[in-house]
């Protein structure tokens, strides 16, 4: 099985549109969370991962949203939230609403979460990963830190795709990642590739302005920060 790898959208539709185009065949998507905040496209983005029926798990943008909370949030964090809880209609935020805090699939053999299994919330760096945070699955898909990279195990394979929306890793490229499951266990079972792909980031830093959103939503995307 081909899995394409997707996590922290973050509303930026340009980026997940040359996600996609760039993404080779593969037998389905999953996400790892967080496909509203920050940007300013968060109706588009949440359309696009249901019209593909994603399955995907919930981010703590995404929990914001849905819940009205912003706990702990900085100002453009809070601003990306406000906007995209006026942007979305009932139905949208009631999806995001509903969406689970992890999930499996492939016959339970990859797991998705957005934190770190344990705690959705706690960012994992992949100097963190570890056999300990492996299940059963093969595959644990985490989101959330933004960075792109992955460790292979005996047990298995942790990963994080990269972020699409808003890379953190001095990359401004969005990141993806492809999967190949085949057959067997442990780690010797899962390929990944990591890929990035450029977009147009100016554009994004025009709509950011028009939607009346923090300059730096925008301009951060420059130097994948």
């Amino acid at each position: 099985m081909r899995l394409g790898v997707v996590s922290d959208i973050h509303g930026n539709r340009i980026a997940l549109e040359a996600v996609l185009d760039d993404m080779p065949s593969v037998d389905r998507l999953v996400c790892a969370g967080d496909v509203v905040g920050y940007n300013p496209w968060p109706a588009d983005c949440v359309a696009t991962v249901r019209e593909r029926s994603v399955p995907t798990v919930m981010g703590n943008h995404d929990r914001a949203v849905a819940q009205d909370s912003a706990f702990r949030f900085n100002a453009m964090a809070k601003a990306g939230v406000d906007h995209a809880r006026e942007s979305l209609d009932d139905d949208a935020l009631s999806w995001l609403d509903g969406l689970p805090e992890a999930r499996t699939v492939a016959d339970g053999r990859v797991k998705l979460v957005h934190g770190h299994p344990e705690d959705p919330d706690r960012y994992t760096y992949p100097e963190e990963f570890s056999p300990r945070m492996l299940g059963d699955e093969a595959l644990l898909v985490t989101g959330h830190t933004h960075v792109q990279d992955h460790r292979v195990f005996d047990e298995g394979v942790v990963m994080n795709p990269g972020s699409v929306g808003q890379p953190r890793d001095g990359d401004p490229r969005a990141g993806y990642a492809v999967v190949n499951l085949s057959e067997g266990q442990g780690g010797d079972a899962v390929t990944v590739e990591e890929r990035r792909v450029e977009y147009d980031i100016d554009a994004v830093i025009e709509a950011v302005e028009a939607a009346g959103l923090p300059t730096r939503i925008g301009t951060r995307l420059l130097k994948g920060q």
